[in-house]
């Protein structure tokens, strides 16, 4: 054996089963594998109490739908959506036209965190000449919807109306 080897294996013997289980490092690993778990799964925004205004459901859940079959289009054009109510059933999905001269990102209501109607996040950006529809709505209510990026132009907010 070398002169300046220490043996450390009476350390390892006097260790109880599963110690590292209860080290700090391996914690700290632990538990941050856990976040990791649970962190996908929570909505990015409208998370908290059910303060939209459609009925049945959590209008504040992210819409995990695809669109439905097309109830209404709205064109955005020199600055301003029309119209700017529409009304649709529901499972039906609304159009978005951008005629206009510059992007648009039309969101739910309220301003920013969009957690009235869910479904309208499926909208994103839209560059001009870009089309896009919602997803499609899962219940009867008034859903508002604005420009992110403008929120308080009355020119580009509306409603839609699903019954």
């Amino acid at each position: 054996m070398n002169a300046g080897y220490v043996s450390r294996a009476h350390e390892c013997a006097a260790r109880p089963a599963g110690w590292i289980y209860r080290t700090p490092r391996w914690r700290a690993y632990a538990l941050l594998v856990a976040w990791a778990a649970v962190l996908p799964a929570t909505p990015a925004c409208g998370s908290g109490s059910n303060g939209g205004s459609m009925g049945g459901g959590s209008p504040t859940s992210p819409s995990t739908g695809g669109p439905g079959p097309i109830g209404a289009t709205i064109r955005i054009a020199n600055g301003a959506v029309a119209p700017n109510e529409v009304t649709i059933n529901v499972g039906q999905s609304v159009t978005f036209q951008n005629d206009d001269s510059r992007a648009r990102e039309i969101s739910s209501d309220p301003h920013p965190t969009h957690g009235q109607c869910p479904a309208i996040n499926a909208l994103g950006n839209l560059q001009p000449g870009q089309s896009r529809s919602t997803h499609g709505f899962s219940s009867a209510g008034t859903c508002g919807f604005h420009d992110h990026n403008d929120p308080d132009n009355p020119a580009v907010r509306g409603r839609i109306i699903v019954r």
